[in-house]
């Protein structure tokens, strides 16, 4: 089954086809450089773009594929959470070849694709149940009890920023540069991890929330201590010690964010003994010294973590919706009620 997707909740433009849940046939994305100058999306700016990138993407995908439109079996959709007009492009294009083509129309749950990520260039026996998935990345950081293909659970999440954008935000106050991520992780490699104790908070023992503005404000304290210039954007005066307090920050900033993730999963396996594998997702995923600092903490479990198989599977991409998509329809009668509730307003009849 040849499926056909779309994903346009944030800033680039993705267009994949994937066959059967998990082979990838063709995945293109077109990455919107133009936010780089304002440090974070606009989404009127977006959405432009979207509009005009969608059909030479959806084009190269076709060809890279070497698939006509009349060799596809579904056309899937991310219908959210994201961006509105950046979302608006891409229900629009995919509703509109939907209607000309006669392909039925699904639309996918963005998060749900995430989890879906692990599926891409795997075998399905890999992937094991009930799974403990951690999805985390600029715009959401989330705990799911993933009980089969279908089915998913929240545990807990961020109550402020998510991690991915408390690692841009860090990085604009050093300046790093946009996206954030990759700028910090690699100056932590150079720094101290243990150079400031940043703070961890306490939400209750019960809580399976996370919350990681504290730890971001307090590397503003430093940073306005020491650099004040540094938070009105200027970064002339640059020397030896100035690089050094950047990578001690970044990489005490890197281990605090692996402590806060470490209190939550000790709660969350106490309270969920039944866990077969831990399943790290979203564009923090890529980040290789959490990773790390997993796989260290569920030996003790005897469990592994599983990440995507690529870098590109990691960040928002079109191919997690296609598996998403096909996961649906192999268990319709599994899906989640948002799920249900937008698939019931579509031309698909389940």
């Amino acid at each position: 089954m040849k499926i056909l997707a779309f994903e346009t909740s944030c800033d680039d433009t993705a267009v994949a086809i994937v066959e059967n849940g998990t082979r990838v046939l063709s995945s293109v994305q077109v990455s919107q450089l133009e936010h780089n100058q304002w440090g974070g999306v606009v989404p009127e700016i977006a959405a432009r773009l979207h509009a005009e990138a969608w059909r030479p993407v959806l084009e190269q995908a076709l060809a890279e594929a070497k698939l006509e439109m009349s060799d596809i079996y579904y056309i899937a959709v991310t219908y959210g959470p994201g961006l509105q007009t950046s979302l608006l492009s891409g229900t629009t294009a995919a509703s509109f070849l939907s209607l000309l083509y006669n392909i039925p129309l699904l639309p996918v749950h963005h998060v749900y694709g995430h989890l879906c990520s692990v599926f891409l260039e795997r075998e399905i026996k890999t992937i094991h149940f009930p799974a403990l998935v951690l999805t985390a990345s600029g715009g959401h950081t989330e705990f799911y009890l993933w009980n089969d293909a279908a089915t998913w659970q929240k545990l807990g999440g961020s109550i402020d920023d998510a991690v991915g954008e408390a690692f841009d935000k860090l990085s604009k106050m050093l300046g790093l540069g946009y996206p954030g991520g990759p700028e910090v992780s690699a100056r932590a490699l150079q720094g101290n991890r243990k150079a400031f104790n940043l703070p961890v908070p306490n939400l209750g023992k019960e809580s399976l929330d996370l919350s990681f503005s504290g730890v971001k404000s307090a590397v503003r304290r430093l940073v306005l201590a020491r650099y004040p210039a540094w938070l009105e954007g200027d970064f002339s005066k640059r020397d030896e010690e100035s690089e050094a307090f950047i990578n001690d920050l970044c990489a005490s900033f890197e281990e605090t964010c692996g402590r806060i993730f470490k209190k939550k999963l000790t709660r969350i396996f106490e309270l969920h003994p039944e866990i077969k594998a831990l399943y790290f997702v979203g564009g923090v995923s890529a980040n290789t010294y959490l990773k790390s600092i997993f796989e260290d903490f569920v030996q003790g479990y005897g469990i592994k973590v599983l990440t995507p198989e690529k870098i590109a599977y990691s960040t928002d991409n079109a191919a997690m919706i296609g598996s998403a998509a096909y996961f649906q329809i192999q268990n319709k009668n599994a899906l989640q009620p948002m799920v249900q509730h937008v698939i019931s307003k579509s031309r698909l009849s389940l």
